[in-house]
């Protein structure tokens, strides 16, 4: 890796945790540049402004949750589904556990699509194909037979996505709750609910 590959990683390393820890508005390219070691003016050579550094890291992170959640529908087979669903979440809970700064600095992107149209569609955007993903993941467990199709399929799926979610939140604030037993818990409750309306 080159000395400018390296300078534009660092850049982006320190905005994500300088921006997670003191939010966009408190945070200047000044600042970041001086914690990379360039001066003002060389941070212009990677993002002509703040805007376009902020912008940026939003896509990457776009891009890291769809990651996250995107399944290999190859890989799945009646008898490891509940498994690969159960690891989804257990995936998640260790790499916020990991990194304190992501569920910050994502805080910080839903307080700027308060006031900035283009950040809540795309908000919005990714919100939609999250429980998108869910539902398509259930929606091959029908196809699978680890669970029967019914009205509240799409009910369940949100749920889960709700939940897988909002763990990082919880996490952000310091609680210690057993995580893993409580994604564990509503698997279990759709995986087993499937079974029960299919022995019906």
């Amino acid at each position: 890796m080159g000395n400018k590959e390296q300078t534009f990683q660092k850049i982006i390393e320190v905005a994500y945790v300088m921006f997670a820890e003191k939010g966009f508005d408190k945070t200047s390219l000044a600042m970041i540049a001086a914690e990379v070691g360039i001066s003002k003016p060389a941070i212009y050579y990677y993002f002509q402004s703040k805007d376009q550094l902020i912008a940026y890291l939003f896509e990457e992170l776009y891009k890291e949750i769809q990651r996250d959640i995107a399944v290999d529908y190859k890989e799945l087979s009646p008898t490891n589904f509940k498994g690969e669903l159960l690891e989804l979440g257990y995936k998640s809970i260790d790499a916020q556990g990991k990194d304190p700064y992501f569920n910050k600095i994502f805080n910080q992107y839903v307080l700027l699509a308060a006031r900035d149209e283009s950040y809540m569609k795309q908000l919005v955007e990714l919100e939609t194909s999250f429980l998108t993903s869910f539902v398509e993941i259930l929606q091959y467990g029908v196809r699978l037979r680890v669970l029967e199709d019914n009205p509240n399929m799409e009910a369940k799926a949100q749920m889960l996505a709700l939940l897988y979610d909002n763990i990082g939140n919880f996490m952000l604030t310091g609680n210690q709750l057993n995580y893993k037993a409580i994604w564990k818990e509503a698997v279990d409750s759709v995986i087993q609910g499937g079974k029960d309306e299919k022995e019906k």
